[in-house]
């Protein structure tokens, strides 16, 4: 192995497909950039505790100051004094984009393709395929998932089998659905979907590689591996190389991301700029920052996705401080809920502000997690809701909308349809302004409810996403326990930021003595606070239903394994007396281990350590080296 870089277990040798010369060359290469995305980290959390420490809320950058790693003073960004990017013709189009991983967890590469499968003959205008939230970690998922988009993109005879098989399933599916098949001829349906790949994000270390004995980015990893492996085929076949960069606070971390992207494009010998880029806004301090953003990524940038449950999260987490600020419940939270309303608002006026060449970006909608599965009440409820939504953002500006499983996509394709416009780029929208106001518009609260009922949600579903996991499921369809068994609602399809703003919610309800706006059946009456006793009280409750529920709703193989250690994980969390950044550090860390003696051991190093100075523990605690 060139350098200092090291594989994990032989898996060089396990998956030569993805380990290639080619790659390691690569990385060996963007190996130096590995201390800068650690700095830029190490600067995240010192701010947010800083404004902790000092009761600092988050403002606007000083206008007259430079955009760190770049030569663009910040009111030029603001102006759209600089370049950004034309829109490729195969991004021009994305009324529905898909999401999910390429991959199974413990499946054989004929079972776990079927992912790809299912995603590229769905009918989604784009596809976003997950290295992140919704991607399992378990023993090597991430390699599997690179496999599979090798093998698919490379239209391995393998993966046609697959599809050819797929095909048919999901016709039989829509003839009983909608009375109709949804495809006609599979091999071209192949070629509809524009592949998008979304790399974890800066704050993360890879399971697999290491750098210099310590903890190495699983950013650079992952975009390395996709597009070291797929480019080549992705532009013989006319294709733009695109990403989603997920997690981004700040344009200092845009403008490493653009250095990292650069640095791999100068590798392979492509144009400056022929990577393409979404972001994701899913970061309170990215929305003071937007325009920023934009420029740091320059002719590489196409747009925006807004999101909800990360964005919640770290809107949570910024306001730990504030005992004032205390959210309702989970569901009360919509985009339409006042500060989320200011978010989705800043996000389509920077999208449409131009360029120097009078150029605009495109705004991608958030998440429809329904799953057309239940009861015949249920789905057609469900459905409508998903309509609704998806109309709601299409009046708004959105040019599409993201989608969190196949079935969805025939169901809200047709908003976008019915409008039969591409996008709504240059849509006329207020400028951007940057006042006191603006500011407190973006962490403003409104009446809602707040409830046991809430809490009970909360806690079951951040229980259930943890074992879900732990089990390689980091994208699970769930929903809470008291609803186990009634088809009248519907499962939702869940990701890693479902469980971060669950647990971030109840450390604010906790440590912040939230009240209660209703009266609850066991005793607790409108204006009581949510005590220790109380989420104990719920904790055992909730975890017991999970424990004698049937094999479908909780893997009957996870009781006594994974679920202890997530019951375990939940408590620390929400009992802290310091708010820990990332619920998913203590899920990686217990990774492949399911020995609970062992998840307390290592629950508490993380803690401890964090508690004391701030340090993040991110590395593979079980990283072997390769034999020699």
């Amino acid at each position: 192995m060139p350098g200092t870089l090291e594989i994990r277990a032989n898996l060089e040798g396990a998956y030569p497909d993805v380990f290639t010369k080619e790659v390691l060359a690569a990385l060996d290469a963007l190996a130096p950039l590995n201390a800068d995305r650690k700095e830029v980290m190490a600067a995240r959390i010192a701010r947010r505790a800083a404004r902790a420490r000092n009761n600092e809320r988050i403002t606007f950058l000083p206008p007259d100051a430079y955009i760190p790693r770049t030569r663009i003073k910040v009111q030029d960004a603001r102006d759209g004094k600089f370049v950004g990017s034309d829109i490729p013709a195969d991004l021009r189009r994305q009324w529905i984009q898909g999401t999910g991983p390429a991959a199974k967890p413990h499946a054989a590469t004929e079972a776990s393709i079927r992912n790809v499968a299912y995603a590229l003959l769905s009918g989604a205008d784009g596809w976003m395929f997950d290295g992140e939230d919704a991607l399992g970690q378990v023993s090597t998922m991430s390699l599997d998932n690179q496999r599979n988009l090798k093998l698919a993109i490379g239209r391995d005879r393998i993966f046609l089998k697959v599809a050819e098989q797929v095909a048919a399933e999901m016709n039989r599916w829509a003839q009983g659905f909608f009375g109709r098949t949804i495809i006609d001829d599979w091999t071209r349906q192949l070629d509809f979907t524009t592949k998008i790949f979304r790399a974890r994000g800066l704050h993360l270390d890879d399971r697999h590689v290491r750098y210099a004995g310590a903890g190495f980015s699983a950013s650079i990893v992952d975009t390395t591996l996709f597009i070291v492996n797929n480019h080549r085929q992705l532009r013989d076949a006319g294709a733009s190389l695109v990403l989603y960069l997920p997690k981004i606070q700040t344009a200092e971390e845009a403008a490493l991301w653009n250095d990292i992207l650069s640095a791999i494009e100068q590798h392979l010998g492509l144009f400056v700029g022929a990577i393409k880029v979404y972001v994701l806004v899913e970061q309170i301090e990215a929305c003071f920052q937007l325009m920023e953003i934009r420029a740091a990524l320059g002719i590489r940038f196409v747009g925006f996705n807004t999101g909800r449950w990360d964005y919640i999260n770290s809107v949570s987490d910024a306001m730990t401080w504030d005992r004032e600020f205390v959210n309702p419940n989970i569901d009360a939270i919509v985009m339409t809920y006042s500060y989320m309303r200011s978010y989705e608002d800043r996000v389509r006026r920077a999208v449409n502000t131009p360029d120097r060449l009078g150029r605009y970006a495109l705004w991608q909608g958030g998440m429809e997690p329904n799953i057309p599965v239940g009861s015949d009440a249920g789905v057609t409820n469900g459905m409508t809701r998903a309509k609704s939504g998806a109309e709601r953002e299409q009046r708004e500006g959105a040019s599409g909308k993201w989608v969190a499983h196949w079935k969805m996509v025939h169901i809200v394709r047709p908003v976008w349809e019915e409008i039969g416009e591409e996008n709504q780029l240059g849509r006329s929208f207020p400028p951007l302004t940057y006042t006191q106001a603006d500011a407190d518009s973006l962490i403003q609260l409104e009446a809602a409810p707040r409830t046991v009922r809430g809490a009970r949600d909360l806690l079951s579903v951040a229980l259930q996403y943890g074992n879900a996991f732990g089990q390689g499921l980091q994208a699970a369809a769930l929903k809470p326990a008291d609803f186990f068994g009634n088809d009248d609602v519907l499962y939702l399809m869940e990701d890693m930021a479902t469980g971060e703003i669950r647990l971030s919610i109840l450390w604010e309800w906790l440590h912040k003595g939230a009240r209660f706006t209703a009266d609850d059946q066991i005793g607790v009456m409108t204006g009581d606070r949510f005590t220790r006793e109380l989420f104990l009280r719920l904790l055992v409750e909730e975890y017991a239903k999970l424990r004698t529920a049937s094999n479908r709703d909780v893997h009957d193989v996870s009781k006594n394994t994974t679920l202890p250690i997530a019951r375990e994980i939940v408590e620390t969390y929400v009992t802290s007396d310091v708010k820990l950044p990332w619920y998913i550090d203590l899920l990686n860390i217990n990774l492949d281990n399911h020995d609970l003696s062992e998840a307390r051991r290592r629950i508490g190093r993380l803690t401890e350590a964090f508690r004391k100075d701030g340090t993040r523990v991110t590395e593979n605690l079980d990283f072997a080296p390769a034999a020699t």
